[in-house]
């Protein structure tokens, strides 16, 4: 586990560096939520937000596409699996 003082001390590279480890808590809480996020890119992470895009997944067509699924209580699960790993609370935004 990744523990920085303060997001602040928190970069992409960091977060990228970890983010299986975050899928891998998903996987074993709530296997939806790790579908939805599997397929997840970082983007940017900047004032505590993380920025996911999901635009590698509209290839997989209409049956394999996610995007309905991005549900407030899935989002709150990525977000605590994220602090479980990193040690501080990040505000998930995805576009």
């Amino acid at each position: 586990m990744i523990h920085p003082t303060m997001t602040e001390d928190l970069t992409l590279p960091t977060i990228k560096s970890g983010w299986n480890e975050v899928l891998d808590i998903l996987a074993r809480s709530n296997r939806t939520a790790w579908l939805v996020y599997f397929d997840a890119r970082l983007v940017s992470f900047s004032n505590g937000a993380l920025h996911l895009s999901f635009v590698d997944a509209a290839k997989l067509g209409g049956a394999h596409d996610f995007s309905a699924a991005r549900k407030p209580h899935l989002q709150s699960e990525l977000e605590e699996a994220c602090r479980l790993v990193f040690g501080v609370e990040l505000k998930i935004v995805c576009e």
